[in-house]
């Protein structure tokens, strides 16, 4: 081997670029990961264009009948990573395969990704024309028990079980689709919650809107993950301005629904001209319809918020006539 070729060698071999890494949680479908692993991209392009970019994703959970990747999940591997992103890459690292461009990466990311769902009969989230349940796995397994806390840990590709938001012990098993609404046994159907965060969790017929919850709770109470870390990672991310201890949250406000309101806003994106302009008698009426028919209780507590703020958003679509998803791509 010549020295020339073996300097290109090393080189390539050390080549240094910008690392850019996605964990798609169990929580999160394809919409919310693309989203942010697309502004990811962005946001090293605008700081350092001509550097090269590593793209690395991982999958949390997103697991078929057979052991193999649900949709959401090849669809962000093959055509969303490998099928939109190469270009603007250098490489791309994912658990099926990994890809090299074999081209120069591109430097003119679109500003704006613009998600169109195919017309083969996929639902992505709830459709407001319906209210029948609306689970994530197609095929549940015909279990008729719950599996073990062990194995769902295992499923989530959790090393240890804890709380999906907080990551606090102990656990419970959290039904995503409550049994009494027509949810399996299957360990897709399950989430693992702290004691507080399972009473919050809502009680409803639609798979995809209980995972947009937990990716909207965990988000919302991020902070607190960190309560029980020890002082030297503490100070790590006091270094880097990342909220590391529990901060108390807000003195509750005086109604329920102004609760419900801000759910409302900061999960499905309404506005206040949605509160405004909206006709509440016919709303109230679908309401109530959506809400005896789609939603449940669960330790007995007569209302939840996030039962209630799904509810309303439901309501609102089918009052416009509005059958899309419900689930906004980015909460």
């Amino acid at each position: 081997m010549t020295k020339k070729m073996r300097q290109q060698r090393q080189k390539k071999k050390t080549q240094k670029g910008i690392a850019i890494y996605h964990d798609m949680k169990v929580y999160e479908n394809f919409e919310r990961s693309a989203i942010r692993i697309f502004e990811s991209i962005k946001a090293a392009e605008k700081r350092s264009p001509d550097t090269p970019r590593f793209l690395y994703i991982d999958i949390q959970g997103h697991r078929n009948e057979a052991g193999g990747y649900d949709h959401d999940a090849f669809e962000l591997i093959k055509d969303f990573a490998l099928g939109f992103l190469c270009d603007y890459l250098t490489e791309i690292h994912t658990p099926l395969y990994s890809a090299r461009n074999p081209r120069k990466q591109f430097n003119d990311i679109p500003d704006v990704l613009q998600i169109n769902h195919p017309d083969d009969g996929s639902m992505h989230g709830y459709d407001a024309g319906l209210l029948a349940i609306q689970p994530r796995e197609k095929e549940p397994a015909d279990r008729k028990t719950a599996p073990t806390v062990r194995a769902i840990a295992e499923y989530l590709g959790m090393e240890e079980a804890a709380c999906l938001v907080c990551w606090r012990k102990p656990v419970e098993r959290a039904h995503v689709v409550p049994t009494a609404l027509g949810g399996s046994m299957d360990v897709r159907n399950f989430a693992l919650l702290c004691p507080d965060h399972h009473a919050e969790a809502p009680d409803v017929a639609d798979a995809e809107s209980f995972w947009a919850w937990i990716d909207y709770a965990e988000l919302r109470d991020s902070p607190g993950k960190w309560a029980d870390a020890s002082e030297e990672a503490k100070e790590f991310l006091r270094r880097h301005n990342i909220p590391s201890g529990k901060e108390p949250r807000p003195r509750e406000p005086l109604s329920f629904f102004s609760v419900v309101k801000e759910e409302l806003k900061s999960l499905y994106g309404w506005t206040d001209a949605d509160l405004g302009t909206v006709a509440w008698p016919d709303l109230m009426d679908e309401f109530h319809r959506v809400l005896d028919t789609a939603t449940g209780r669960h330790f007995s507590i007569d209302k939840k918020v996030s039962t209630y703020s799904w509810a309303y958003d439901i309501a609102l679509r089918r009052v416009k006539g509005d059958a899309r998803r419900v689930v906004r791509d980015s909460p």
